[in-house]
Formats: structure tokens, C-alpha cells, sequence
């Protein structure tokens, strides 16, 4: 036995110290810690560190956080089985805090939450997808609920999730703080107050705590944003770098022992000289603590490859396609960096974390998005990089209102439905039929191979724009067609035999066309109609 954990596990345990406790391994344990002091400003004036010693020797640092008067708590996520011992750090004037320890016992989980069955997320060893712990293939599949965790009520909250649960979603994206879009919570209260030392007000955050939680025991990985940066009200905007940094350790102390990916940032500009301030940030939150996935949320058709894919905290390349439908617009999605930034090293898996939103006006033509537009944005972004996710949106989810209104710092998308009518459309149930095929597929095997097209109707109209991939050893081919017409194939590097079929994006219907043949093959698809080509190899 290791001789830090042979010491921690013969001490006694002090007074204040936990007892001896039971914890399922990936879930969350909590140590309640009472501090023996009044603190006049406790984020900025304690830092109480906690080391874990797991059964096998290893050792891990977690920093603990304020949750209101003489009350700290300290949360984290056993990944492996068996007894644990922890001690706090030496908090100088704080006997309550100061070298407090005790010890506990992990056990294997029992339930049916893929989070917890599976374990945590990483990136897969060909660094093109993410997978769990357990080395099981993770899809994103991610809906859009910024305000969710900031407005819903419980009750609401977990009939959210449990349909998207249904519907084959794998993720949910949030804000943690107040921002443009939400001035307040629904009590009229804020995360913090003031921007050089900001306050941080724990009954916030203690309302969000049950939510959080509870995307997790719904079978998702919950996605935080942790500053907002588009603008003023936001805290990645409006905060100096060091409250920015201090803000976001305290959400990750409170929230990073659940399953969780980390969007550092939320809708900023991080380009240019504007990059270094938000690497210096990412550096400040994750050196000591990168046990969670981090990416950055960019504003609309804004790629940060070169600003952050040597950053070590830095895991997978998020962007965001975002609401136009112009040429140009659509030109940068099937033809711009999502389509070829991937080869650029070091690899990372590439996930559109805001494409077209259902039922928001365009910026261009002005026209809602319907299902039609969701699931070309979507079939789009999973082809046209190797496979790893895509997020979906709809305008009433991510505002949340209790009824009908106009959202903070949005007037320009106008009055927005109650979020219940965002539950079950057209769009989630295009995504339920998109999360059946996929998971019915070795999509981590995709690869972009435009190769396989012998012409390309997108080349004169972007909407027209077939995207093509193919499994890594040819066994595999999918194909989409967004908008009808003629399809040929140069399908040389396919293995035979192998079977073809349509699939119906919009009903789930698959019609099967028959073996695949030698040499070029030459399909039609019925004028307006967006079909995905499926062909794979026999045996």
C-alpha cells in the first residue's frame, strides 16, 4: 500500500472530519466542511485544497469551494473501486478547514446512466471523437438549453430531460451565470456582483446545484458555459482576467465532479490578440485540475483552431455554424474550415455546438428554420468531419420562457414560444431518427471522402451540397443529399459485397436498393427531397 494512503488511513479522524461513507464510482461524493472563521471576502481570501488518495496509490488535488456564512464544501468523482482517503490543506488561521481527512468506499455503479455506467469523457487515441473512460464511442448529441438550468423549475426541468433522454440526445448545453440573455434568475437574483473582485452569492448557485445534478442521473453529460464573452452583461466580456479565472475555478470546484464538458467561453470572439487573454485564462482555471473536457464556444463562423489547439486544457475544436442561410454562410460550413481544419495537427475532434436553430429567423433571408434546415445543418457537420457530434437548437428551449415573450439582449428574434412546445417538433424528432441510424453504425470510423462523388452539385449552389463519408476500411459509406437530383458514385474504395439503401431522414423509413455494384454507380433522388445513402459491406 502506498505509504500517503497507509498514513490517511490509520489516522483517526478528527471531530469535524467525515465519517467513513459509500459512494458508486463516476457519481459525486460531498465533504461538508465548517470553517472556524468568518471570512470578509471568501473567494478571494481562502483557498481550501483537498488531496484524494485512490486504492491504487493515486493522488488527485481538488479545490474546494464557499457555499454561504462558514460552509465549504468540497465534491468529487471516484473513478476507481474500492477505499479512498483524503485530507484538506493547511488553511492558515482556519483550524475548521485546515488538515481535515477521512476516508471512503467506491463501489461499482448499479444504475442505467451512461455517465456514470461508462465513466468520463476523453478523446479517443486517433483524436478524432470523444469516447468514455471505459473506451465506449461517445456521439454528441447535444441539445441547446442555455437558460434551462437558470429558469426551470424542477419538476419541468426533469421532464426536459427525460425526453430528450428518449429521443437519443447524449448532452446537454447551459449557462451557468447571468448573461445577455437572462439579466437575473427567476427570484431577481445574480451569480456575482462587481466586475474587478466580483462577489460570488452561493443561493444562486445552490438553486442550479438539483439541475445540474439531474442531467446526469438522466442518462446526459451536462455542458456548461461558464462565461458568457459576446458582450457587456456577459462575464467573459465584462470581468478583468483574473475575476474571470476566479469566477470559472469557483464553478468548476462546484460542478466538476459531475460528468461535465467544460465551454470555457460562450458566443465570444477569441481570435487575434483577444486568443492570449483566453489562454492565459484557461491556464488559470485547468492547470491543476483538467479531469473534465474544456473547448470554447466561438461566436458565429468564427474557427479557433489556430488559437487554441496547443493549448494543453484544450480538448476538441467547438464551433458554431450558426443562423444564416446565405451562400456565403453556407459555403463556410461545407466548404471552409469544418471541412478541413481536421487534417491540420495536432488532431481534435471537431463539433458543431450551434447550427441552425429550429424556429429562429435567418439572418439572411428572415425566414424561421424548419426540421428541413436542422437536418441538413446536422447530417452537414457529422460528414464533413471525421465523426464525433453535432448540437441541435430550438429557439423556444434555449430562451425558456414561461410563456410567450422576447428574450433579454435578443429583440431582434421577436416573440418566442413557451418552452414546452420546444419539447416534441418536427426538428427533436428528425434528430431521434438521426441518433437511431448513427448509433446503429461504427460512426467513429467515419472519414470525409468527397472522393467518393464523381461531380458535386455544390459546387454551383451550396444548398445542393452532398456530403460523403466512409468507414476507415471501406466497409462503410454515408452519403447525404440535401436537395434531390442525380447522385454518382466512384466506389473503388468500398469493399464488396456490400448492400445500398435510402434512408429517410424526416420518416426513418429505409428502402433497400440492392448490392452494390462494380464500377461508378448513378442514383436519383426524388426533386426537393434530402435523402442519406447508406452502403455497407456484407459479413
Amino acid at each position: 500500500m502506498p505509504a500517503l494512503l497507509a498514513m490517511l488511513l490509520g489516522l483517526p479522524s478528527h471531530a469535524t472530519a467525515q465519517e467513513i461513507t459509500q459512494v458508486a464510482q463516476w457519481t459525486m461524493l460531498q465533504l461538508d466542511l465548517t470553517s472556524s472563521r468568518d471570512y470578509a471576502d471568501p473567494l478571494w481570501d481562502a483557498t481550501v485544497q483537498t488531496t484524494f488518495v485512490s486504492p491504487s496509490g493515486r493522488e488527485s488535488t481538488i479545490e474546494g469551494f464557499w457555499d454561504g456564512g462558514r460552509q465549504w464544501r468540497v465534491r468529487f468523482s471516484p473513478d476507481e473501486v474500492g477505499t479512498w482517503a483524503w485530507q484538506t490543506s493547511e488553511v492558515r488561521g482556519d483550524a475548521g478547514l485546515s488538515r481535515q481527512s477521512g476516508r471512503f468506499h467506491c463501489v461499482p455503479y448499479e444504475g442505467d446512466s451512461p455517465p456514470y455506467v461508462h465513466g468520463a469523457l476523453t478523446v479517443s487515441e486517433d483524436r478524432t471523437h470523444l469516447q468514455h473512460a471505459d473506451g465506449t464511442p461517445f456521439l454528441w448529441l447535444a441539445d441547446t438549453a442555455w437558460n434551462g438550468v437558470l429558469r426551470a423549475e424542477g419538476a419541468d426541468w426533469n421532464r426536459y430531460l427525460a425526453t430528450r433522454r428518449g429521443q437519443g440526445f447524449t448532452a446537454v448545453q447551459f449557462v451557468s451565470t447571468q448573461w445577455r440573455g437572462l439579466v437575473a434568475d427567476g427570484v431577481g437574483e445574480k451569480a456575482y456582483e462587481g466586475e474587478d473582485r466580483p462577489q460570488v452569492n452561493p443561493a444562486f448557485f445552490r438553486r442550479l446545484d438539483a439541475k445540474v445534478a439531474a442531467v446526469n442521473e438522466a442518462g446526459l453529460v451536462a455542458a456548461p458555459v461558464i462565461l458568457w464573452a459576446i458582450g457587456r452583461g456577459d462575464p467573459g466580456h465584462d470581468l478583468s482576467e483574473e475575476a474571470a479565472a476566479r469566477l470559472a475555478r469557483y464553478i468548476v470546484a462546484r460542478w466538476g465532479a459531475h460528468q461535465v464538458v467544460w465551454f470555457l467561453g460562450g458566443d465570444g470572439n477569441y481570435r487575434g490578440e483577444r486568443a492570449e487573454r483566453w489562454r492565459r485564462i484557461g491556464r488559470a482555471v485547468f492547470a491543476e485540475r483538467h479531469d473534465r473536457l474544456v473547448t470554447m464556444h466561438p461566436g458565429g463562423q468564427m474557427w479557433v483552431g489556430d488559437e487554441f489547439r496547443n493549448e494543453p486544457w484544450f480538448d476538441f475544436l467547438g464551433y458554431q455554424s450558426g443562423h444564416g442561410d446565405s451562400e456565403a454562410h453556407l459555403r463556410w460550413l461545407v466548404q471552409g474550415p469544418p471541412a478541413s481544419d481536421w487534417r491540420t495537427g495536432p488532431r481534435l475532434p471537431v463539433i458543431n455546438l450551434e447550427p441552425n436553430y429550429e424556429t429562429i429567423r435567418s439572418y439572411h433571408s428572415k425566414r424561421a428554420f424548419t426540421d428541413r434546415e436542422v437536418r441538413r445543418a446536422a447530417y452537414w457537420s457529422l460528414l464533413l468531419s471525421p465523426t464525433a457530434g453535432v448540437s441541435y437548437g430550438h429557439n423556444s428551449i434555449w430562451v425558456w420562457p414561461g410563456e410567450p415573450q422576447v428574450p433579454d439582449g435578443h429583440g431582434g428574434i421577436g416573440v418566442v414560444a413557451p418552452w414546452h412546445e420546444g419539447l416534441d417538433t418536427p426538428g427533436t424528432r428528425s434528430m431521434a431518427i438521426l441518433a437511431g441510424l448513427f448509433t446503429g453504425l461504427p460512426w467513429w470510423t467515419l472519414r470525409p471522402a468527397q472522393e467518393l462523388l464523381a461531380t458535386q452539385p455544390g459546387e454551383a449552389d451550396p444548398r445542393k451540397f452532398i456530403a460523403a463519408a466512409r468507414g476507415q476500411s471501406g466497409d462503410l459509406a454515408v452519403v447525404y443529399v440535401p436537395d434531390g437530383g442525380p447522385v454518382s458514385l466512384q466506389t473503388d474504395h468500398l469493399k464488396r459485397p456490400a448492400k445500398m439503401e435510402w434512408f429517410d431522414p424526416h420518416s426513418g423509413q429505409a428502402e433497400p436498393i440492392g448490392p452494390l455494384p462494380e464500377g461508378p454507380v448513378r442514383l436519383e433522388v426524388a426533386a426537393g427531397a434530402d435523402r442519406v445513402l447508406v452502403v455497407r459491406a456484407e459479413g
